[in-house]
């Protein structure tokens, strides 16, 4: 799929090198070196679209001052059938195109023959890629860091299905261990409770405290009867795990859905016990040499990996002594074995079983400390932990109203939760404003989130799809078609508010291989913010339904050519492009 913006650079690049050739074959510069430089976007645009530095690049090489590079270079330019319609110099050599209405008429035609497949890219070559992003304890409700991680890593998954890449969604369950065995004697101490009165023994220290606790244990009573109380407590913690596990995830999985995310997978971390897989890769670092036992637990060598890899990368034995690196329990003296080791295992599987070419966690930033272990036990098995697993980290959410922060959910008193704030703010909004860059903080005003007005950006891009919509039926009642404007002559918008959108229009392929490579897609609420503030702007300085033959048409094909965009790119992030607003 094409890449306008690529293109135009690629052409500039191109123009310049055989500009070169010509030169230095009639002796105007030397032809003792290879022209090298780069093309971009210059932030000011009044001296071109396109801003070049080939001859500051090779200036050294050439012996020659920069200016005086630059002067022969636009000398032997040869614009024709290119992308630009003049090229100049500026301060101490800068070369700048300016865009020629080819490449105008080109974006247009190209929104337009590609349909809703615009903005695909192939740079992902179809390489295998997993996003692991939410996997919630299932022990109780999705707080906001979930619902925020939940549309970082739908959105991202898009971006790189988008840009090439062969792309699985997957919530890892955390259903063994000590949290869920700490949640089963939670719903058995309500229970106990509910049936013993004062004489129930006393609630555990560690338990969970939630409504949601008391709830299954009396669904529990109520379903089971008081018939557990007698059997062995081992026997009915289990019963009750389970029977809260098979509440809560799918209770997880409709929350997740009302949301707009949906999983290619939910991976349960008791498969991985139940096959053996755990005990499995334990044996397989043991016989790497990369564990020891001490106390009766088994250790990895976790400060030996990691400091290993640090001395490879040059850094000082000083250095590394002054980190105080840890070494970690895979499995305890109780013959149990730890949720790392179990962590292990599962990306163990992701890399080498299922062979993935890379997984990607969504993490909250707590989990800082346990990326470079992680990373360290897929080196220790061979599975480039360095390059094939990365982790994206989200900051805090911090939920506002009438400017104050709002720690508690008016319905029920308690702390927010993903379904609170679905049950406030529609799920539009809650995605958009949760879509932004994961390293930063979030503030989410609850008051703005609501608002049906150019304040709320969410719905000022919203209303430019809609605006479109009944522009293009209200056309289509006076006669002027779609099909008709397809073929108009768009070399006749040359209205700088018309340039300007189609520029917009032409960036979003460039986008979404940005927000690829960086794990970025808040670059397409950018994208699609600034989109909309052009085509507001084009919608009141250019006349469209009484506007000349010729220029009518051209410009409803341009208003098509926006809405479709706007289309795909609210899609990317999950937030609908409504027709009527």
């Amino acid at each position: 799929m094409a890449n306008l913006i690529e293109l135009a650079k690629q052409n500039a690049d191109e123009l310049l090198k055989t500009a070169y050739a010509a030169a230095a074959h009639d002796g105007t510069l030397p032809d003792s070196a290879e022209l090298s430089g780069t093309v971009e976007i210059p932030k000011d645009v009044s001296n071109g679209d396109y801003a070049a530095n080939h001859a500051m690049v090779s200036a050294r090489a050439l012996h020659m001052a920069p200016r005086k590079i630059a002067d022969a270079l636009i000398a032997h330019c040869d614009l024709d059938g290119s992308f630009f319609e003049s090229v100049s110099v500026a301060g101490p050599g800068f070369i700048n195109f300016r865009l020629s209405q080819r490449w105008y008429s080109e974006v247009l035609r190209t929104v337009r023959k590609e349909g809703g497949q615009y903005g695909h890219l192939d740079d992902g070559a179809g390489q295998r890629i997993m996003v692991e992003f939410v996997s919630a304890n299932p022990t109780g409700p999705m707080h906001l860091g979930n619902a925020r991680g939940g549309v970082l890593g739908d959105a991202l998954a898009s971006v790189l299905s988008f840009a090439g890449y062969e792309v699985s969604r997957e919530f890892y369950v955390n259903d063994a261990g000590n949290q869920i065995e700490k949640f089963a004697s939670s719903i058995d101490a309500r229970y106990q409770e509910l049936l013993l009165g004062e004489n129930a023994p006393p609630f555990p220290e560690d338990g969970y405290q939630g409504e949601d606790i008391i709830a299954l244990a009396k669904t529990f009573l109520a379903e089971e009867g008081d018939g557990w109380l007698a059997r062995p407590e081992a026997e009915r913690h289990s019963a009750m795990a389970r029977f809260g596990l098979a509440r809560n995830i799918p209770k997880m999985q409709a929350d997740l859905r009302r949301y707009g995310v949906e999983y290619d997978r939910w991976f349960l971390e008791s498969e991985l016990h139940r096959s053996g897989f755990v005990k499995e890769t334990v044996d397989r670092l043991t016989e790497l040499g990369f564990t020891y036992e001490k106390d009766g637990a088994l250790w990895l060598r976790t400060s030996e990996i990691l400091g290993s890899k640090m001395l490879a990368e040059g850094k000082s034995e000083e250095a590394i002594a002054k980190l105080d690196l840890k070494d970690d329990v895979l499995r305890r003296s109780n013959g149990f074995y730890t949720y790392f080791a179990a962590d292990i295992a599962y990306h163990r599987n992701k890399l080498e079983i299922r062979g993935f070419d890379k997984a990607i966690n969504i993490w909250g930033a707590d989990h800082h400390g346990h990326i470079a272990r992680l990373k360290g036990a897929m080196d220790a098995l061979d599975l480039d932990g360095e390059h094939r697993l990365d982790i994206v980290l989200m900051q805090l959410v911090k939920l506002m109203r009438d400017g104050k922060p709002e720690k508690m959910s008016k319905r029920t008193g308690k702390a927010i939760s993903l379904t609170d704030l679905l049950d406030e703010v529609p799920v539009d909004a809650a995605r958009y404003f949760f879509n932004s860059r994961a390293e930063s903080p979030v503030e989410f005003d609850l008051d703005l989130a609501v608002r049906q007005d150019s304040e709320n950006p969410v719905y000022y891009v919203q209303y430019a799809h809609a605006r479109i919509c009944t522009l293009i039926a209200a056309l289509k009642e006076q006669g002027h078609s779609l099909e008709a404007a397809a073929a108009a002559d768009t070399s006749v918008l040359t209205v700088p508010e018309e340039r300007e959108l189609v520029k917009q229009l032409a960036a979003l392929p460039e986008e979404i291989r940005l927000a690829a490579r960086d794990y970025d897609p808040s670059r397409i609420n950018k994208f699609v913010t600034e989109l909309a503030a052009r085509f507001h702007k084009f919608y009141t300085v250019c006349r469209i339904k009484d506007a000349e033959p010729g220029i009518l048409e051209a410009r409803l094909q341009l208003c098509a050519a926006v809405r479709q965009v706007l289309e795909i790119a609210l899609g990317i992030i999950g937030v609908s492009a409504p027709e009527h607003m």
